[in-house]
């Protein structure tokens, strides 16, 4: 009886949820048990907040990890009440809706853990400090933080393919430079052992190679 309950209290929720109030775009992800919202205009970022979250009859509650607008949130479960019925979530006055997309072998939630630098990759360890990257629904966005300290140091995103091991980027938000965003990116990517090489030129044009690991 009291698996029935928890199993019936106690969901999951993956995808890409969309909502609109005026010029706002509202962008929520879930996926391996995290989440961000993301706000921004069709030309200019705004805002991002987000971490593991849990969903029961009670609405979607999520443990901060960072928020750039308001850092004191962080290490706090903020109950958000956001409700879901099917392919929507009603949330105050916002309702999103679920983004169609078919799934992609790059869907998950990542975290960097080695870059290429002449020829030798080094690792990066698994501290505070950290830069993660989610992707579900045809959508991505890449946060660095450091929860620990509430830092947060810039995040970006937008719609991604990945198909034949050629990982494109299409940027919708970026909080370190709004002109980017329509900017089209296309990268080498593969999956080795697990982890994910992601290899070509920065936004900038400077050669990068990355390793990211699952982080669930």
């Amino acid at each position: 009886m009291s698996f029935a309950v928890i199993a019936q209290n106690k969901q999951t929720i993956t995808g890409a949820f969309l909502a609109k109030e005026g010029n706002i775009n509202h962008l929520w992800l879930f996926v391996d048990g995290y989440s961000s919202y993301i706000k921004y205009e069709d030309n200019k970022y705004l805002s991002t907040w987000g971490g593991p979250f849990d969903y029961s009859v009670e609405g979607v509650n999520v443990q901060t990890e960072y928020n750039d607008v308001d850092p004191d949130d962080v290490g706090q479960s903020k109950a958000t009440g956001a409700i879901v019925n099917g392919e929507e979530i009603a949330m105050g006055n916002l309702t999103f809706k679920k983004q169609p997309a078919t799934k992609q072998d790059l869907d998950g939630l990542w975290r960097i853990t080695g870059r290429k630098q002449e020829d030798k990759i080094s690792t990066i360890p698994r501290g505070d400090r950290k830069t993660i990257k989610i992707l579900v629904d045809g959508y991505f966005q890449w946060i660095a933080i450091n929860p620990a300290e509430k830092g947060f140091y810039g995040t970006g995103g937008g719609q991604y393919t990945f198909k034949d091991n050629k990982y494109t980027e299409k940027i919708i938000f970026f909080s370190r430079d709004n002109s980017r965003v329509g900017a089209e990116l296309s990268f080498k990517g593969e999956i080795k052992d697990g982890d994910w090489h992601h290899s070509g030129l920065s936004s900038k044009g400077d050669p990068i190679y990355e390793i990211w690991s699952r982080d669930n």
